[in-house]
């Protein structure tokens, strides 16, 4: 896309050698890419966003009619049912990422497509939208470049695939004449029955308790427990709820009712404060957004929490934060082991295990997890399996919020079905299958 400038090597489109100083130029060649990154425009209308510097006109002002129209149309082709006129910013992560393939799809004239993990944030229902709207293009004619680490995602969708491993090619072949097996081990180096790790039974003490929880018109009613050792797994659509009772729980939103407790502590709805004071600890959906802090190092972002543990006489003792900073890197297998890097230039993966570090820094008794492996690639999704087994292990409890079938299925003791913000079915990890799942939440 000419965001960089390759130092070897020769792109060709039609045979001929291309090369791009900047993102216009692979634009006016027909060539349009989803990031991974969502890079929306807040402040801007959902419309606005899509024809961004291509908006329609009319005797050289903007046509808005015609702009929220053509916009309108686009959302219904990637079954987005966001109005074209809503503010970027009061979308939730799902809904955003299926603008930004909307803003693709604007450019009629594209003949290469490349999608960089336009599943992530999206839930099985939305996935089924955006196959059928791949599939749709490819067969007019566009070329699709497909960039995903759910292999499930690489079997239905593509016909030909290449492995990345390190920055070099390290396989490629027809997709018909290979196995999900032979592709993890190419990428990874182990078998695929081995990518989640094995887990202790869980206790039968209660770490975290809800009871009535409701907040209309978002959820409501919503029950359950955590005990020692147990992943309880929540699954459900984009709006079904998912985030907003994590969000409730943690007390980033005051319910309207209902019940909270912590290993026999009720919370007063005092704020995220108290939550971690009791024991709970929230790893957010969008990292980027309310996980991190982008500007600041690896070491900053991992030593936050737990400042007033390593303060002597008022002041911070840089020895005792900086010995926990190293101890955090090496639990987490962060790479680059080196504290000062800034964390957004991270890979994804590693920007999430800062994350988790960061959670898990103030030793708490519950992890409230959503969409924990969004957009990382597979070593780095194994590498968070094993921690959450190593956490449960040790007797602590996770609540864990994941739109991926596979992730829920494989991690899982029990699993709550969200549909229309109420728990709809529940399910024992050896009872539940993907097909169960998705026709409950639908």
């Amino acid at each position: 896309m000419g965001f960089l400038q390759p130092d070897a090597g020769v792109i060709r489109m039609d045979g001929a050698p291309l090369h791009f100083s900047g993102p216009k130029d692979a634009l006016d060649r027909g060539i349009a890419i989803v990031q991974q990154e969502l890079s929306s425009i807040l402040d801007l209308t959902v419309a606005e966003n899509i024809f961004l510097g291509a908006e329609p006109r009319r005797f050289g002002f903007v046509d808005f009619a015609r702009l929220n129209r053509e916009a309108a149309e686009l959302l219904r082709m990637v079954g987005c049912d966001t109005a074209p006129t809503a503010k970027m910013r009061h979308l939730r992560v799902a809904s955003r990422q299926l603008v930004e393939i909307a803003k693709a799809l604007s450019h009629r004239s594209a003949s290469i497509l490349i999608l960089d993990e336009p599943s992530s944030a999206i839930g099985e229902h939305d996935v089924t939208r955006l196959f059928e709207t791949v599939r749709g293009l490819a067969a007019r004619g566009t070329g699709i470049i497909y960039v995903t680490h759910r292999l499930g995602e690489v079997f239905e969708i593509a016909h030909r695939y290449t492995v990345l491993k390190d920055g070099a090619t390290v396989a490629s072949g027809e997709v018909a004449a290979s196995t999900p097996e032979q592709l993890v081990e190419q990428m990874v180096g182990m078998p695929v029955d081995r990518e989640f790790a094995a887990r202790s039974k869980p206790g039968s003490a209660v770490l975290l308790e809800v009871s009535g929880l409701s907040h209309p018109p978002h959820f409501e009613d919503i029950g359950f427990s955590v005990q020692t050792g147990e992943v309880l797994g929540i699954y459900g659509r984009s709006g079904s709820g998912r985030t907003e009772i994590l969000d409730a729980i943690y007390g980033l939103t005051r319910p309207v009712s209902g019940r909270v407790s912590v290993a026999g502590r009720v919370l007063c709805g005092e704020g995220p404060a108290e939550s971690l004071g009791a024991g709970l600890a929230y790893v957010t959906e969008d990292r980027k957004r309310s996980g991190l802090v982008l500007c600041a190092s690896t070491g900053d972002n991992l030593s936050l929490s737990i400042l007033p543990r390593v303060q002597r006489w008022g002041f911070v003792d840089a020895r005792r934060r900086d010995g926990f900073i190293h101890a955090a890197i090496a639990r987490m297998r962060i790479h680059p082991s080196d504290p000062c890097p800034t964390v957004r230039y991270l890979s994804g993966g590693n920007q999430q295990k800062v994350a988790l570090g960061r959670a898990v820094a103030c030793d708490p008794r519950v992890l409230l997890l959503d969409e924990p492996t969004r957009g990382v690639d597979i070593a780095a999704k194994t590498q968070i399996y094993r921690f959450i087994a190593e956490f449960t292990t040790a007797g602590g409890g996770v609540l864990l919020v994941t739109s991926d079938l596979d992730e829920v299925l494989g991690l899982s003791d029990r699993i709550l079905v969200l549909r229309g913000g109420r728990i709809a079915s529940a399910f024992s990890s050896q009872g539940a299958t993907q097909r169960s799942l998705v026709l409950a939440a639908d």
